[in-house]
């Protein structure tokens, strides 16, 4: 998939994903390795945009699991048709049990969900299982299998191998601790606020007509808002929602009314607003 690290970079860089050594450096390995990439950290910060920068600049297809809370092996894994059964036998009504039985458990009426969609491929293929954090522990239960033999076990067809390993990335905004058997199975990425003139290039990227000036006094100021101690500090997709935001109003400077009219681009809770409009001091920017 990849030649090297800086090949890594460059690549992710032409989709406009600009990626920190650390990341760069992780991406290739887990493809060089074939082993699954764990990125954790906060969100808005990139974690699902690289694998879906990765899946675009290998020409894969992109396999999306997103996990949410109650998520079980029926919305990740397989299900079976059970209305398309039903009628297969109210149609061999005069067939033996064990005939239909074998006609009912077949192909046609398997419906596969993301994991086995993404083992059964034989294409190039990309599989995000997004904010694993908010799934329940028994899903991870479920992934061991997936993650340590690339393999799903359906117990009427048997075990289905994957024919082309997939390039797996799970994200975690780390909403709660996840197993040591799942941590083992994955190399691990953190992904924080980046630097501030990796965050630069990111805003003059994603907003190329922003002045350079205004984008560096932007990234100066959700720096200031990250040091506050605030119930959500505002991310990289903030950042460039209020250079966009910046952008919409005309403004050729931060000046402070149109910073403090702006402030719920970038914070999510009334509390955090508040609490910026009393500290930010843009003079000391």
């Amino acid at each position: 998939m990849f030649s090297s690290v800086d090949d890594v970079s460059a690549r992710l860089a032409v989709t406009g994903y600009l990626a920190s050594p650390a990341v760069a450096t992780t991406a290739f390995l887990a493809a060089r390795l074939g082993k699954p990439l764990l990125v954790e950290g906060p969100a808005g910060v990139g974690k699902t945009e690289l694998a879906k920068a990765v899946a675009e600049v290998a020409g894969a297809r992109l396999v999306r699991l997103q996990c949410y809370e109650g998520v079980d092996e029926s919305r990740a894994l397989y299900e079976w048709n059970h209305a398309k059964q039903l009628l297969r036998i109210s149609a061999g009504r005069d067939e033996s049990w064990d005939e239909t039985r074998t006609d009912i458990f077949g192909e046609e009426f398997l419906l596969p969900r993301p994991l086995l969609t993404a083992i059964r491929g034989d294409e190039p293929t990309v599989l995000l299982i997004d904010e694993i954090d908010k799934a329940d522990v028994e899903m991870e239960g479920l992934l061991l299998e997936v993650l340590s033999d690339f393999q799903v076990t359906v117990p009427e067809l048997g075990t289905i191998t994957a024919a082309r390993r997939p390039f797996v990335v799970l994200t975690s905004n780390a909403g709660r601790e996840l197993s040591e058997a799942l941590r083992r199975r994955c190399l691990f990425l953190h992904i924080g606020f980046p630097e501030e003139e990796l965050e630069r290039r990111i805003v003059r990227l994603k907003v190329p007509d922003l002045d350079e000036a205004l984008a560096a006094s932007v990234v100066r100021v959700v720096g200031a808002l990250r040091a506050m101690d605030l119930r959500k500090a505002p991310s990289v997709a903030e950042t460039v929602d209020w250079a966009r935001t910046l952008l919409a109003l005309g403004a050729g400077a931060l000046e402070e009314t149109v910073v403090r009219d702006t402030l719920g681009v970038l914070l999510k809770h009334q509390e955090d607003v508040q609490k910026a409009a009393a500290k930010l001091d843009l003079d000391a920017l």
